[in-house]
């Protein structure tokens, strides 16, 4: 495999999974706001927080250049080499003085948060709490609203199916649930804001897509139902099992669930160009996209999730081996290679993670995802011979026109430049 084949895989899985967000520009009833949303960068400027590593310069001159390319106010990245937190660092383009970006701070991580349900899944499936051909029907409460008929083929729909977007429903087709807020809401007779559990009962109504198990497509909703399976099966919300059972045994405590609109201490703000209406209530109002035009709350396992890059990469470093939390057969359900899906360029979705098999130049798999919603750009990957990055930013969209996808190309790039990988290690200073 060559690393831009690798590229070329994550960019397709991009333009699937584009949210946690696809779907909001779609169905959200987006719009340009009436004044440009983004700061002004005639007088920003450029600073960066954390330990500067000479060596590795390439990773700081191109979140350098493509944050300001893009007027992106608040960045962050963090890089691991053989287990080794090497890079740690907050980056800010903006004349907001008020703004602090530290390598601590916390971004809506999107996407990214889908590999932890799968991997909170995967654990109760270790713990001997279920299986993954467990059908999601045996466990939740499927019953459609009054005077509908439930799809005779969602009983059918398994654990593996949903993680893995099989499970039959393809927004391509239908407008994803998740982002649909206002059409979930009226349907129920119930106001906003939605609950997960709100979702799942309009979608116990709606005909899938297709036959589950005979397509790939990418799923927010499949999540949904997996995060309500953890809160069944273990008996704690969704967003307490996976702090104590997945986060805290990795010493990561800085994770939480993001809010809608309120803030947590060290979160960064988020920009869009764009408005939207909310869905946090039936005033009607427009708001800033990344600030009610779609629910947090409703994304909690699919894209709820708030992280620091040296998080990320601490909580990928989980799948490098096995361990305390997933043991070796845990490790191979989250990569094992599905019956359908495998694309022609050899990458296919595990459970969480999308997965390239390496065969040329050494043997392993690269993984990695992509995460976006209004306000939010994410990227996690881990690399077959050892390194790890995460990149984090506060918006997704500017006036430049330019793809936010490109960084993965970029970073590529920039760790190809490194020279000598420096025997340093960072993670005390965070963990």
């Amino acid at each position: 495999m060559t690393e831009g084949n690798s590229r070329l895989s994550r960019r397709t899985l991009g333009k699937l999974a584009v949210g946690a967000g696809f779907g909001a520009a779609t169905y959200g009833g987006f719009r340009a706001a009436s004044a440009d949303t983004t700061s002004d960068t005639a007088a920003a400027t450029w600073k960066a927080t954390g330990t500067a590593v000479p060596a590795l310069s390439s990773f700081d001159s191109t979140m350098k250049s493509f944050m300001q390319a893009r007027n992106i106010t608040a960045g962050q990245l963090a890089v691991t080499y053989k287990g080794r937190l090497v890079l740690a660092r907050g980056y800010k383009w903006s004349a907001d003085t008020a703004l602090n970006v530290q390598p601590t701070s916390l971004f809506r991580v999107a996407s990214l948060s889908k590999s932890l349900t799968a991997a909170a899944i995967v654990k109760l499936v270790q713990d001997g709490k279920l299986t993954l051909t467990t059908k999601v029907g045996s466990i939740l409460d499927l019953t459609p609203p009054a005077g509908q008929t439930r799809d005779p083929r969602l009983a059918n729909v398994t654990l593996w199916q949903v993680l893995q977007h099989t499970g039959g429903w393809d927004s391509s087709v239908t407008p994803d649930p998740q982002w649909n807020d206002r059409v979930v809401a009226k349907a129920l007779g119930v106001p906003m804001e939605l609950y997960p559990k709100d979702v799942i009962k309009y979608m116990s109504g709606q005909l899938l897509d297709f036959t589950p198990g005979t397509k790939v497509a990418y799923c927010n909703f499949g999540y949904n139902l997996a995060g309500r399976v953890i809160e069944a099966v273990s008996g704690l919300p969704y967003a307490t099992y996976v702090q104590q059972k997945l986060l805290t045994p990795l010493g990561i405590t800085r994770m939480a669930q993001g809010w809608s609109i309120a803030k947590h201490t060290g979160e960064v703000p988020y920009v869009s160009k764009y408005t939207g209406t909310t869905v946090l209530n039936e005033t009607g109002d427009v708001v800033p996209a990344p600030y009610g035009s779609f629910s947090m709350r409703v994304m909690d396992a699919h894209g709820g999730w708030i992280a620091s890059a040296v998080d990320m990469v601490r909580w990928a470093s989980m799948f490098d081996k096995a361990g305390t939390v997933l043991g070796s057969t845990a490790l191979g359900q989250v990569f094992k290679t599905p019956s359908l899906g495998v694309n022609p360029d050899g990458w296919y979705y595990g459970l969480g993670w999308a997965v390239r098999p390496v065969t040329t130049g050494g043997t392993g798999r690269n993984t990695w995802h992509v995460g976006s919603m209004p306000g939010t750009y994410t990227l996690l990957v881990r690399t077959y011979h050892g390194m790890s990055w995460a990149a984090l930013f506060n918006q997704r969209d500017d006036a430049s026109g330019l793809g936010y996808g490109d960084i993965d190309a970029q970073l590529w790039t920039a760790a190809g430049k490194v020279t000598a990988w420096p025997t340093n290690n960072l993670y005390s200073t965070y963990f």
